[in-house]
């Protein structure tokens, strides 16, 4: 099992950055060498893809020197967010290419399992946000919202499928095979009802980027 080296303080990472963009070479490695870790961790989404998991990482850490190079502080607030994205671009990049014989990608067409047995199309992991692994950015106040949120935005069905699948409530958490035996419903029907539940969810932090005008357009639906 690989060791990675320890990620970089906010401090640490502010200076190398400002060497690299001098030109500084062992700078630009050290960010490379201290940020693999995201690497690995971004590529755990991927390990059902059919492809080996060193090839994964090789590619992943392709996006990462392209992260490192390419990187404007003026536009993204930390490296690692930002690196996140490019390493996802390179993988998808990949995929694609090595399913170009066969036909168009499907966004919806699976590419292969996660570590719980459910099928991942490329469209959940284009829509899963980038993974800040340096400050698991998750705050306690969103999932509060979220928790308060849930029974007056979603349909019962839908409540009660997010409450399986996440774990919430004191209710054990759930495979999408699990939910569909237990609910008598085919598990796409659980994929569809959990897709459509967690836009809704995302619909709220949406809303305080796109002001009064977003909700009033929402509602009109």
């Amino acid at each position: 099992m690989k060791t990675f080296l320890k990620p970089l303080t906010s401090a640490e990472e502010k200076l190398y950055l400002q060497r690299c963009q001098e030109g500084d070479l062992e700078a630009k490695n050290i960010l490379i060498e201290r940020n693999l870790r995201l690497v690995a961790h971004v590529v755990k989404k991927y390990q059902g893809a059919d492809e080996e998991l060193d090839d994964l990482i090789s590619i992943g850490t392709i996006g990462l020197i392209k992260a490192v190079s390419t990187f404007d502080a003026s536009k993204s607030a930390r490296l690692s967010t930002y690196a996140a994205r490019c390493i996802d671009n390179e993988l998808l990049m990949m995929l694609r290419s090595k399913k170009k014989h066969s036909r168009e990608v499907s966004l919806y067409e699976p590419i292969g399992t996660d570590k719980e047995g459910n099928e991942i199309s490329l469209l959940d992991i284009i829509e899963s946000p980038p993974v800040d692994i340096v400050t698991e950015y998750s705050t306690r106040e969103d999932i509060r919202r979220l928790m308060s949120s849930m029974k007056e935005l979603l349909s019962p069905k839908e409540y009660q499928v997010i409450c399986l699948r996440y774990g919430l409530f004191g209710v054990p958490e759930q495979t999408q095979r699990k939910i569909a035996g237990e609910l008598n419903i085919s598990r796409s029907y659980v994929s569809r009802i959990e897709k459509n539940a967690l836009k809704k969810l995302r619909g709220i932090f949406e809303e305080d980027t796109s002001g009064p005008q977003s909700r009033n357009e929402g509602n009109s639906h």
